[in-house]
């Protein structure tokens, strides 16, 4: 078998989106699908947002702001403050080349495309030629239960009150409803290997893997599934993954990763990607019963990204 020739990328924001261009330098156009969490978009505004989506796009087309690895680059608040003066709500930071595609997407929508046609177009705007899908083209929305009792849409929790409510749980309105992409369909259909980017287990890649029929697929075709853990020496490098695992009783670790994917997805992972940083947990990790490999997984430069690509496609060939 040649991994090369279909692979199913599943990226949430920014460390997906850094793994995901690296594998796009990997791989040619017709091997490669990204399917992107869009459990976290929202309606702000009157503007349909997708963080998630948007993060991806941005970092395939050389657009993304690369210091802080959301939105774009060389971006201006002129919409923002202009907002603030008027005493509207400005919680959510929407720069003004940001504004353009939320502008974009919610006309499209509101003329009747859906979402992955949206996608499609924003791509081809965008000029990027590799495939870039919604997990599902219905409207799915995480929420995040707290200790105090509330329930908040995750943007709420995550941006508005900055992470600060403990976590004690997460639902994904309207998944039980939902259905993969057309885009992602297909790609479960043909995929040789699933990659895992390194993304938030809890909000980025359960809500895709819990998209009816996703796991069901993938274990009857017994595709070889590798996860990148988003962890790396006991800190999240992006986002609050490492604070939800602690206020969810499991340790801050690579090996909590481990631990979660190998009970709540018993027999589908096929591999786990440490960082050298925890080379220490890797006897741990496969006494779960995951094959694991050590190598960089901080991806600073361009180069970094391309080389995970080629050591998480090298395992995936060899499961």
């Amino acid at each position: 078998m040649s991994i090369s020739s279909k692979v199913l990328a599943l990226s949430g924001g920014v460390g997906g989106a850094k793994l995901a261009l690296g594998l796009v330098h990997c791989l040619d156009r017709d091997e490669l699908t990204i399917v992107c969490n869009t459990a976290d978009d929202f309606v702000h505004l009157g503007l349909n947002i997708c963080p998630d989506l948007d993060t991806v796009l941005y970092t395939l087309a050389d657009w993304s702001n690369k210091e802080q690895g959301w939105g774009q680059a060389d971006e201006t608040w002129t919409f923002l403050d202009a907002l603030g003066r008027l005493g509207g709500e400005t919680w959510f930071s929407l720069g003004d080349r940001d504004l353009a595609t939320h502008v974009v997407r919610t006309g499209l929508l509101r003329d009747g495309s859906t979402l992955s046609e949206v996608v499609e177009q924003l791509c081809r705007r965008m000029n990027i030629g590799h495939q870039v899908v919604p997990m599902s083209d219905q409207n799915i929305s995480t929420r995040v239960q707290t200790r105090s009792g509330e329930t908040l849409m995750f943007q709420h929790y995550f941006v508005r009150d900055r992470c600060e409510p403990s976590v004690a749980g997460f639902e994904f309105e309207g998944i039980r409803l939902s259905k993969p992409s057309p885009g992602f369909d297909a790609a479960l259909n043909r995929c040789d290997a699933v990659i895992v980017c390194p993304s938030n287990p809890f909000v980025s890649v359960d809500p895709i893997l819990a998209v009816p029929g996703v796991t069901e697929k993938l274990a009857t075709r017994k595709t070889p599934v590798i996860v990148v853990s988003n962890i790396v020496g006991g800190q999240a490098l992006k986002g609050p993954a490492a604070k939800m695992m602690q206020e969810l009783g499991m340790p801050m670790t690579a090996l909590g990763v481990a631990q979660y994917y190998a009970d709540k997805y018993s027999g589908l992972i096929s591999g786990f990607v440490l960082d050298h940083a925890d080379a220490e947990l890797a006897e741990s990790v496969q006494a779960l019963g995951l094959p694991t490999i050590v190598t960089n997984t901080v991806m600073v430069t361009l180069q970094d990204k391309i080389e995970l690509g080629r050591e998480v496609l090298a395992f995936a060939e060899a499961s």
